[in-house]
């Protein structure tokens, strides 16, 4: 094949890895009834003047899987890490003991779990439809190689390999959300 036609490949290749990236983020902050530092991954703290993010700041660690214990580097912070972590708006509620900052993670209703599937399913869908918008680009892309000369063997076998990108990735997807919802339905 033309360097042209690899060039718009591994583009595809690289966006459709992105949107995969994007997903496995999305996933991470959806939590599925157990503690996980992951879940505070957006939270920053404002640490000294500066917005600084959370993991940063604290050890961050789960004693079990209902609980994340923050242990602030500095203990003048933990005011700020619990106002952080309120202004988050994650549904927790943090508490402190005066050398951490506590919080329980409460199990989720079955009703809660349904949703968060739902929600899972939405961002699984979205990533999924950018996938596809990539390989409409792509092949827009390939098509205007046909006017520049391009041989109609050579069109034709970068969209059969763009085709079979697409399906490899939305498999991924597909993938990542069903180990996701096992999760969110596990008790």
């Amino acid at each position: 094949m033309d360097e042209q036609v690899l060039f718009y490949l591994q583009l595809a290749e690289e966006q459709m890895e992105e949107a995969k990236n994007h997903l496995d983020n999305i996933f991470s902050k959806i939590r599925a009834g157990k503690a996980n530092p992951q879940m505070l991954r957006t939270i920053m703290v404002d640490y000294y003047g500066s917005q600084t993010p959370l993991a940063q700041t604290s050890n961050i660690t789960t004693p079990d899987s209902q609980t994340i214990s923050i242990q602030p580097f500095d203990k003048n912070l933990i005011s700020d890490i619990e106002n952080a972590i309120t202004n988050a708006d994650l549904g927790f509620t943090p508490s402190n003991n005066g050398e951490r900052v506590i919080i329980n993670i409460p199990p989720l209703t079955e009703d809660r779990r349904k949703e968060l599937v739902k929600q899972a399913k939405a961002e699984s869908e979205m990533s999924k439809v950018t996938i596809r918008n990539v390989r409409q680009k792509t092949n827009d892309h390939i098509k205007k190689l046909s006017k520049e000369g391009f041989s109609e063997d050579i069109i034709r076998d970068a969209e059969s390999s763009t085709q079979k990108l697409t399906d490899k990735y939305i498999e991924k997807i597909n993938d990542i959300f069903s180990s996701k919802e096992i999760e969110i339905m596990k008790v």
